[in-house]
């Protein structure tokens, strides 16, 4: 019994150290925020509009051209990274200590 409540104390500790992708939202319960590391508003905004381009050409590329996707590029790499940001590479690790903490009992 003893060991059981050594592991939990154990995984409260890694659980507090790794699991910070979502923070919880203070007036609702159940819902969590994930935080995106921008720079300015201007480069969420442009953020946003390429992945708003990205979308509109992987809908329908022939029967839709805006101008605003006609001539500009979609910015592939901006995309990319912002979702490598947002990714849980921590939780990942989380549960890769609390498998070896374990045992290895989730293999």
């Amino acid at each position: 019994m003893e060991n059981e409540i050594k592991k939990l104390e154990n995984l409260k500790i890694l659980t507090a150290r790794y699991c910070n992708t979502l923070t919880p939202s203070p007036d609702n319960k159940g819902i969590y925020t994930a935080k995106i590391n921008m720079l300015n508003y201007y480069e969420l905004a442009a953020t946003i509009t390429e992945i708003l381009k990205l979308c509109i050409i992987a809908l329908d590329y022939d029967a839709h051209k805006p101008a605003t996707t006609k001539y500009s590029p979609i910015n592939v790499g901006l995309i990319l990274e912002m979702v490598l940001e947002m990714f849980p590479t921590d939780e990942f690790e989380l549960i890769t200590e609390i498998n070896e903490m374990l045992g290895g009992e989730f293999e």
